[in-house]
């Protein structure tokens, strides 16, 4: 074979390889396009789902890059390029003379020798239309969007130009009002799409007292759940329970917040409430806890909600124990007051098919714990006639050796603690090996003592060293862990440590629920109460009984996690007028609330692990057009814009308000930056921004992962 012959067999192979590999791409594109429509037409309600997400998404990006898009027109700024979501391009329109030039996924699909970039999948509709100069684009990534002007990048510096219509070429001040126009019509839009939620109408958690957190501003000040905040700071107008926590993270330090409440009685009282930076707090709040309602609430599980509980979603409690129940703080008041093992729920449930209402009844598990959650002293610990019983975990809530059910026998060198000797004992070992031993039941319901280690941690507000465990007191077992002489109660009762006690007045007993029956049958008389702790060592002691309930200061809870549904109240405009008022009231709050949030992160008061991302955004947002009526995506849609427009005027390149700032310097300074150094600031902008977008990326997926959107 002759060298050429061999060369142009080479040539050949090369071009046959080149040929097949192309054939093979197409192959594989063909095969995601395939499965891509099969998937969609599998699962065609959860795509139009995702669709509307995507939509409303793009929406909102839309309204930014047209504002600079805009104010660029207006300004004779030439705009190269429209995008709603970043490259690869999916698909771009540009108008060309006599018609519309159309690329699709022109990376992808690129053609050999063409150096206009329009890829194989590219085409012209013919049409009288004259050339135009920007292209209006569909990125493929849809997490934001750009206006591509001449003479501006977001990555490196700003290109000098001949050009009188490049961006740069343009005054300081027309250039900071194209800047800020993406912001401002963010705000605009957030005010809209308000007006439009109002004038439809939305229903938003009520300004009421669900509850108060122990020892918090509303406790001391003396709120009851019912009461309903009619005045905040002197507002009245459109109240819902947003505006209280608002109210709470924005006042100054030791500044007094005015609160004007009207009670179930119908009396209005005035409060004037500080507000405090609790534990566990991202930030400064009254202690006041959202409303809720006697419907129960949907959730992902149904059937095991079911399962565990006997009641679906959507069923509303009408008594409990047989007693009527108008509101939930009142259920609330009825189970906390119950001291039983379990309750009797009654509920209405309405059938979707039929929608006739049947009576249901169900027996939910209560738990005994404490009264209050601060415990300064012994005499704040929860007891029965000074009866500290010992403490059970109810719940771990980090990675630990403790397992829920687990009954603490010993903690450190203390036998039996109480809640408070639990905690000084935790606050000793910070960052050490805690010896902890507990009483396990296995499987088959065989009890054991197991001694397990843990390493407590200071939290992250540094107020408190933890282990992990949400602790209750172990009602299911009469073992006293101590007793107490409680400040205005009974004088303590001389029962040893870890005695069980086996009878009361006479009276056989085998757990606290069986104590606070027996001593409340004997209402001012004196009973004997008999213990033991082993086979040796027994005894007795004799207790006068005050009045009913007098000196029993446990409360019982749900031991089954039971949803129900925020108390929410219609919020409708009365008109146009009206909604532009709400929508703007509105927004406003939702910048304010963004701006507090993003100042406390900075100080380190908010960790930003809290914060949610794009995915995040797109996960809350299916869930929302998923489970909830349109209006409230639509109103979840004004809360990203008003937030958009905070963080893009966060003082960092590439973000706007970073451009402004480099504006502001080329006023003052008299000339811009130099290109270099116009270059390192915006990359190390898009370093900082793409680290962060990152970081808060991972934790959107792990907590979408563990089902937390």
């Amino acid at each position: 074979m002759s060298k050429r012959e061999g060369s142009l067999k080479r040539a050949l192979q090369y071009v046959g390889k080149q040929q097949a590999s192309k054939n093979f791409r197409r192959f594989l594109w063909f095969i995601v396009f395939v499965a891509v429509i099969y998937l969609i037409v599998r699962n065609i309600g959860a795509f139009g789902n995702v669709l509307l997400v995507v939509l409303g998404f793009g929406a909102v990006v839309f309204v930014h890059e047209f504002g600079h898009f805009f104010v660029c027109k207006l300004s004779g700024i030439k705009v190269e390029a429209f995008s709603i979501g970043f490259p690869p391009t999916l698909v771009g329109v540009r108008r060309i003379e006599g018609g519309y030039r159309v690329r699709i996924l022109p990376r992808f699909f690129p053609k050999e020798d063409d150096e206009s970039g329009d890829g194989r999948l590219s085409f012209t509709i013919v049409s009288k239309a004259k050339a135009g100069e920007t292209e209006y684009c569909i990125g493929l990534i849809p997490f934001g969007g750009f206006n591509k002007m001449l003479g501006q990048e977001d990555v490196g510096s700003v290109k000098a130009s001949d050009d009188p219509r490049s961006f740069a070429n343009k005054p300081v001040g027309v250039r900071m009002i194209v800047i800020t126009a993406g912001v401002v019509f963010n705000a605009i839009s957030a005010i809209a799409v308000f007006m439009i939620v109002f004038l439809v109408g939305i229903r938003l958690t009520a300004p009421v007292v669900g509850g108060v957190l122990a020892d918090s501003p509303a406790a001391h000040a003396g709120l009851r759940p019912g009461d309903e905040i009619i005045e905040v700071a002197g507002k009245r107008d459109g109240l819902d329970f947003s505006n209280i926590g608002l109210s709470a993270a924005l006042s100054g330090v030791n500044e007094a917040v005015a609160l004007r409440v009207r009670h179930e009685d119908g009396s209005e009282e005035d409060f004037s409430l500080v507000a405090e930076q609790l534990p566990g707090m991202p930030m400064k709040v009254f202690g006041i806890l959202p409303p809720q309602s006697l419907t129960i609430a949907k959730v992902r599980d149904a059937e095991g909600l079911l399962k565990r509980t006997g009641l679906r979603p959507g069923d509303r409690i009408k008594s409990v124990n047989g007693r009527d129940v108008q509101t939930h703080w009142e259920l609330e008041d009825k189970v906390s007051d119950a001291l039983v093992p379990t309750v009797t729920l009654s509920a209405e449930r309405i059938d979707l098919v039929s929608k006739k209402s049947e009576l249901v009844e169900s027996q939910i598990r209560l738990s005994l714990g404490p009264a209050v959650r601060e415990v300064e002293s012994e005499s704040d610990l929860s007891h029965i006639y000074s009866m500290v019983p010992r403490l059970r975990i109810e719940d771990v809530v980090t990675k630990s050796k403790l397992q829920k059910g687990d009954i603490v026998l010993a903690i450190g060198d203390v036998a039996n603690p109480t809640y408070k000797e639990m905690r000084e004992v935790t606050e000793e070992y910070e960052g050490k090996e805690l010896p902890v031993k507990v009483l396990r039941v296995d499987a088959n319901g065989v009890e054991e003592s197991l001694l397990v280690t843990v390493k407590p941690e200071r939290s992250k507000d540094g107020k408190r060293v933890l282990i992990g465990i949400i602790p209750v007191l172990d009602a299911e077992r009469a073992v006293v862990a101590k007793t107490i002489a409680a400040e205005g109660g009974p004088v303590g009762l001389s029962i040893p440590r870890g005695a069980a006690i086996t009878a009361v007045d006479g009276v056989g007993v085998s757990n606290f629920y069986d104590i606070i029956r027996e001593i409340g049958r004997n209402p001012g008389e004196q009973i004997t109460i008999d213990w033991r702790i082993d086979e040796e060592t027994a005894g007795s002691v004799a207790l006068n009984v005050g009045a009913a309930g007098e000196f029993v200061t446990v409360k019982s809870t749900f031991a089954e996690f039971v949803p129900f549904e925020d108390l929410r109240r219609l919020y409708q405009a009365s008109g146009p007028v009206d909604a532009i008022g709400m929508g703007y009231r509105k927004t406003v709050m939702f910048i304010a609330q963004t701006y507090v949030t993003l100042r406390r992160l900075v100080g380190g008061l908010v960790s930003p692990k809290q914060l949610i991302g794009p995915v995040g955004i797109l996960a809350v947002s299916y869930t929302i057009v998923s489970e909830r009526p349109f209006v409230y995506y639509v109103y979840f849609l004004g809360l990203i814009s008003a937030c958009i427009a905070v963080v893009n005027f966060l003082p960092l390149p590439p973000l706007d308000g970073g451009l402004i700032v480099l504006l502001l310097v080329e006023k003052i300074k008299g000339s811009a930056l130099s290109e270099r150094m116009q270059g390192v600031v915006a990359y190390a902008g898009w370093v900082l921004i793409g680290g962060f977008f990152l970081y808060v990326t991972f934790n959107d997926i792990v907590r979408s992962v563990r089902g937390f959107f």
